[in-house]
């Protein structure tokens, strides 16, 4: 097995928190980071904020390469992989560069600001023969890990309505998630991680509808989205950013199936079935921090050269593009709009 040199791009909340877990993937090293921030780049990542965990902390950067221009990192050649976790309206462009300098990608969610790009990431990475792979962190988080393990032998029988919330604050913490033009706005930043759970759990829905509110001025961008699954049942993606600062960051889902509902709120409920019997179970969950294991998976595809079969790009890319659905269905104010924007993605 081999030995993963990476490139950490951007250190800002997300890009902390990819350090932060790298430390403990035992097949590959810090091999150099890139930021704009002199502060950032002696260390000090103190003043970062988010909508989860603490504030940033203190490392020592001595034995790293540093860079300020991205050109001369991407083509570095003791780099085998770069890890993007820079504003989302960067994410093709860096990510194609990338791929054709030889480099190994895992970018952040969302993976591209709309799908033709997303798409074009995909082309190129089959094009150099690199591993792509979007840090869609949910399908590596135990609590949600626990939910696709309990659907996944079909003892529950059929889903037959779910619901998944995730709300927080408008970011105060990050001047570009503010703008739509670069984040994409609060409900494509945020909900991306429920629309692609419901992608990787139950498929393509048939259709999309939306309703909700979004007013720039004051942070607000909600959403109550609807994915209909016909001759099984919907799936809902609600929440979005609410007034900033205040307001706490909270996840959670119910799902209702033939013979029990599994539930699960980060406000205080672990992952729980409720059988149909009247036996309540609380589910098994991996021990392991999610985002430590969705690197570790990217660097055992990387030294193996398989695609990321837990977190394929392709069902990434129809993630950003049903979103982009979903809001477009908000902005008809519940119209129905069928989803044919993709096609390989499984369908109930």
């Amino acid at each position: 097995m081999g030995f993963m040199r990476v490139a950490v791009l951007g250190l800002g909340f997300m890009g902390s928190t990819h350090l932060r877990a790298l430390r403990g993937v035992a097949r590959a090293s810090l091999a150099a980071i890139y930021s704009s921030d002199e502060r950032k780049l002696a260390g000090d990542l103190t003043g970062i904020q988010g909508n989860l965990g603490g504030p940033g902390e203190k490392y020592d950067f001595s034995a790293v390469k540093k860079y300020r221009d991205l050109e001369p990192l991407l083509a570095d050649p003791e780099i085998d992989a770069v890890d993007i976790c820079l504003p989302t309206h960067q994410h093709a462009a860096v990510a194609i560069e990338a791929l054709r300098n030889g480099k190994h990608v895992l970018v952040e969610k969302p993976m591209a600001l709309d799908g033709s790009h997303a798409d074009a990431m995909i082309a190129e990475a089959q094009k150099q023969g690199r591993v792509l792979m979007t840090a869609q962190v949910l399908r590596f988080l135990p609590m949600y890990a626990a939910l696709r393990d309990a659907l996944r032998d079909g003892s529950l029988g059929s889903v037959r309505h779910a619901t998944f919330r995730r709300r927080c604050a408008a970011p105060a913490w990050s001047q570009w998630l503010g703008d739509s033009a670069k984040s994409g706005g609060g409900v494509f930043d945020l909900l991306i991680h429920d629309v692609d759970m419901c992608l990787h759990l139950f498929g393509m829905p048939a259709f999309v509808s939306a309703t909700g509110y979004a007013a720039p001025a004051s942070g607000v961008d909600v959403i109550t989205g609807e994915l209909h699954y016909p001759g099984l049942g919907t799936a809902v993606v609600t929440g979005g950013w609410h007034h900033p600062k205040t307001y706490p960051f909270s996840m959670e889902y119910t799902v209702v199936a033939d013979r029990g509902t599994v539930e699960y709120s980060s406000m205080g409920t672990p992952p729980t079935l409720y059988r149909d019997d009247g036996a309540v179970e609380p589910l098994p969950m991996p021990e392991k921090d999610g985002y430590q294991a969705e690197i570790e998976h990217f660097i055992d595809c990387c030294d193996s050269g398989r695609m990321p079969e837990l977190c394929p790009p392709a069902e990434s890319a129809a993630a950003v593009k049903l979103t982009r659905l979903m809001v477009e269905a908000r902005n008809e104010n519940g119209g129905r709009i069928p989803c044919t924007i993709w096609t390989h993605v499984k369908s109930a």
